[in-house]
């Protein structure tokens, strides 16, 4: 599902100043990052999952991208709790479970969950095209907006291609298996995609110097601010200083 069909909303969150969501973003990510107590990471994991069910985004496609970020962290939880040196917690054979290192990954895990549930629920609430917008207001060289605009918008492409690529191989009785020929088999498809990639780029870059391009994308409509961007900064800010509160005043240290 793209950035577009997520961002269509009613919320707060999808009506706010795109500029706004970005600056809270990275405020709230930078802040979650340097917490170092359980209950505050529990209370900013509790607050980014409020926020999701304010967005309204469907279910599925939450749980497909958490499940993707806690995969990686699964790994972590095979590792870490026995290799982090510490009070031993109980005995799994002739391997000894810390409890710094089971505190440590509960830590990331914590950590990892909020950013990306704030990120989404920001994020994800705007256009791709918005994004990029607001990116440009806030002084972001222009090389890297218009990588991150193009990178996105052609990536989407590019998954088309490939399922085109493949499906065709499998028409043609392609059946992958763990053999030689299926390793050549994906190698053709990866360099049929590279090339056709390529060709794509060039076609899109002599289209857009036919229709003036010179690096400089002009935009006709700005942000402006409203009563429901305060509200939102304002309410992202108590969340803060609870956050950094509840890191203070509790002794539930790592």
């Amino acid at each position: 599902m793209t950035c577009e069909r997520l961002a269509s909303g009613n919320s707060i969150l999808h009506l706010a100043d795109p500029r706004i969501k970005i600056v809270l973003a990275s405020f709230l990510s930078v802040e979650v990052v340097f917490l170092k107590t359980m209950a505050a990471l529990i209370l900013a994991l509790i607050w980014a999952i409020f926020m999701l069910y304010v967005t309204g985004l469907k279910k599925d496609i939450l749980l497909k991208r958490l499940f993707f970020v806690n995969v990686f962290i699964v790994v972590l939880w095979l590792v870490i709790p026995w290799s982090t040196p510490g009070a031993t917690l109980f005995q799994i054979g002739p391997i000894g479970i810390t409890r710094e290192g089971v505190m440590l990954c509960s830590a990331i895990t914590l950590k990892c969950n909020a950013i990306v549930m704030f990120n989404m629920a920001l994020l994800s609430t705007s256009t791709i095209f918005a994004l990029a917008h607001a990116l440009d207001h806030l002084k972001v060289p222009s090389i890297l907006v218009q990588l991150f605009f193009f990178s996105w918008r052609y990536l989407h492409v590019l998954e088309e291609e490939y399922i085109k690529i493949k499906r065709a191989a499998m028409l043609r009785g392609f059946s992958p298996g763990t053999n030689l020929f299926t390793y050549k088999t994906y190698a053709n498809i990866l360099g049929t995609l590279f090339v056709r990639s390529y060709d794509r780029g060039q076609r899109v870059y002599w289209a857009m110097v036919c229709r003036g391009f010179n690096g400089t994308f002009w935009l006709l409509s700005h942000f402006r601010l409203g009563s429901r961007d305060l509200i939102l900064m304002s309410g992202m800010l108590i969340l803060g200083i609870c956050l950094l509160f509840v890191e203070w005043s509790t002794n539930w240290h790592l």
